[in-house]
């Protein structure tokens, strides 16, 4: 189901980027908010599974043994970051 799904998005994704003809020229300058959203959003989605993940297995980890909290929490700093650079691309999407 998801390879149908992704062939037919392809396809129409194709279409629209490849149709010749003449159209009349649009103001695409909202555009860029809808791309700063998707730049954010999925990388808050993203981050937020990374955490999920990451945050478990640590908690998972720390029950067994306590000294390894300090090792863990960094990887969870990387997990967060993911948001970070979503944000920042978002920044540069809107001030370009």
């Amino acid at each position: 189901m998801k390879k149908v799904f992704l062939v037919l998005v392809m396809v129409l994704a194709g279409a629209l980027l490849f149709a010749e003809g003449e159209a009349a020229p649009a103001d695409t300058s909202y555009l860029k908010y809808f791309a700063a959203a998707a730049a954010v959003g999925f990388a808050c989605i993203g981050g937020g599974m990374a955490v999920g993940k990451i945050g478990s297995a640590a908690m998972g980890a720390m029950a067994e043994n306590a000294e390894l909290s300090g090792k863990a929490l960094p990887f969870v700093g990387l997990a967060e970051g993911i948001c970070l650079w979503g944000f920042l691309v978002a920044l540069l999407i809107i001030v370009m």
